[in-house]
């Protein structure tokens, strides 16, 4: 159990954090302790749309924004991984 289960979302899907930090999401801790990393990102009103709508194949990013936000995710996922 995380410390921030109930005001957090969570998921080991790096392109979705990607995509959600497009949006302004704040990625609060990466868990490295489960053999697939878990990124926990702060419950803001209409994450779980965003969620939704990259589920389904109908949220668009902007490219170049996308790819510097999946290179950030990755830093932290890696940097997380060093500790």
């Amino acid at each position: 159990m995380h410390e921030h289960e109930n005001d957090s979302f969570e998921s080991s899907d790096l392109s979705l954090v990607a995509a959600l930090c497009c949006f302004g999401a704040v990625i609060e801790s990466v868990d490295r302790s489960v053999p697939r990393a878990v990124f926990y990102i702060r419950r803001e009103k209409g994450l779980d749309q965003l969620v939704q709508a990259f589920r389904s194949h109908s949220l668009q990013v902007e490219p170049l924004a996308y790819f510097n936000t999946l290179k950030e995710a990755k830093s932290r996922l890696y940097s997380a991984a060093i500790r």
